[in-house]
């Protein structure tokens, strides 16, 4: 692939607003299944944010960067789409972040 910085950054930041806004839609999936699966959830993405914005000087809160990853405060995400997780999912990620 042949493409300058600049066009390289437009898209990889469409690609990356296109996945907030499927995270958004697929409010069934929790972040600890996320984490099972992948060994990555929505607040994982809400901190690289935030670590990648302070590093360049820009001051963010993590509530800030939250609410841009949920699309909304992260506790109204949470009273309206986070269940509860369950046993097995607890057992899982315990499994899956041993190392």
């Amino acid at each position: 692939m042949n493409i300058d910085d600049k066009t390289r950054t437009e898209i990889e930041a469409a690609a990356y607003r296109r996945l907030l806004e499927h995270l958004r839609q697929r409010t069934d999936v929790q972040n600890i299944d996320m984490m099972n699966l992948a060994g990555f959830c929505r607040n994982c993405l809400s901190n690289w944010f935030e670590d990648a914005a302070k590093a360049k000087g820009v001051a963010v809160s993590r509530d800030e960067v939250r609410t841009m990853v949920y699309g909304m405060p992260y506790d109204e995400w949470k009273a309206k789409h986070q269940s509860e997780a369950s046993a097995d999912q607890k057992a899982k990620f315990e499994i899956s972040h041993k190392h």
